[in-house]
C-alpha cells in the first residue's frame, strides 16, 4: 500500500464514470471525517445485509460499535469482510433530459476484515474516542461508563485494505445542442444543517453550555462540522 493513494484492483476500481474516481487517501479520508453515518455491508449465511451505524476513523482504522446482542456483531468475532460505504448528497440536478438528470455527491467506499476489539482497554479507548472525535474534549467531562455498559457495547475495527472515492460535482451537464431548448434547467443544493439547541429540561440550573461545543450553532453545516471536529481531536496526524 502507498502511503498517498489505496492499491487498485478488481474490488475497489471505480468502473462507471471512472474519471470521478479517486484512490488518493487524503481524498478518500475527507468524505469519511466529513461524515457521522455509514453503511455496512456483510454476508452471513449466504444473505446480504447493510447497516446504518455511527462510525469514526484512526488512520488506517475504521470503527464502529452496536450491541452486544447484535447478530452481525456476533458473527463478527472471528472476523469477516466487509465493505463500509460513505456517501454525501451535495446538490439535485434538472436538466433538460431526463438521462441527464442527476445529483452531485461524495462517496467513499472501503473494504476490509473487520474484527470484535476484545481487548478492554483497546475497547474503552476506542469508545472514548468516538466520544471526543465528533465532541472534541467531551469525554473528560463525563460520568464513566459502567463495566455493565461497556460490557453491553461491542467495538468492531477494520483496517482499510482498499478504498475508492466518486465525486461529481458539475451540476447540470447537458448536451451541447440541448442548452437553447426553453426547459428549465437548474442545480438544487442539498445540505444537513444543524437546529437550534434544546437543552434537556431535567439540566441542573448553573450548567454552562461546553466550550467544546463552540462549533455546534444553529445552520451550521453538519459536514464541515464533523471535519472541524476531526482535525480538532486528531489534527493531521491520522491523514
Amino acid at each position: 500500500m502507498s502511503d498517498t493513494a489505496y492499491p487498485v484492483s478488481e474490488r475497489n476500481k471505480v468502473r462507471r464514470l471512472h474519471e470521478r474516481g479517486t484512490y488518493d487517501k487524503a481524498a478518500v479520508h475527507a468524505i469519511l471525517d466529513a461524515a457521522m453515518l455509514c453503511h455496512i455491508a456483510y454476508v452471513i449465511d449466504g444473505q446480504p445485509y447493510c447497516t446504518p451505524t455511527a462510525f469514526w476513523r484512526e488512520g488506517e482504522h475504521l470503527y464502529w460499535h452496536g450491541s452486544s446482542a447484535s447478530r452481525m456483531l456476533r458473527s463478527q468475532k472471528g472476523g469477516v469482510p466487509v465493505c463500509l460505504t460513505v456517501t454525501h448528497l451535495d446538490s439535485l440536478v434538472l436538466a433538460r433530459c431526463g438521462f441527464n438528470h442527476s445529483v452531485d455527491y461524495r462517496s467513499a467506499m472501503c473494504f476490509g476484515q473487520a474484527r470484535i476489539i476484545d481487548d478492554p482497554e483497546h475497547k474503552a479507548r476506542a469508545l472514548s474516542s468516538m466520544i471526543d472525535r465528533f465532541y472534541p474534549g467531551r469525554d473528560a467531562t463525563l460520568r464513566p461508563s459502567t463495566v455493565q455498559e461497556l460490557k453491553a457495547t461491542t467495538v468492531i475495527g477494520m483496517a482499510i485494505e482498499q478504498a475508492s472515492g466518486k465525486v461529481r460535482a458539475k451540476g447540470v451537464g447537458d448536451e451541447e445542442e440541448d442548452y437553447a431548448l426553453p426547459i428549465y434547467a437548474a442545480r438544487f443544493p442539498v445540505t444537513q444543517v444543524l437546529g437550534a439547541v434544546e437543552p434537556c429540561p431535567r439540566m441542573p440550573e448553573g450548567v454552562e453550555y461546553p466550550a467544546g461545543l463552540a462549533g455546534f450553532t444553529p445552520g451550521r453545516r453538519l459536514d464541515e462540522l464533523m471535519l472541524e471536529s476531526y482535525r480538532t481531536t486528531y489534527g493531521d496526524s491520522h491523514d
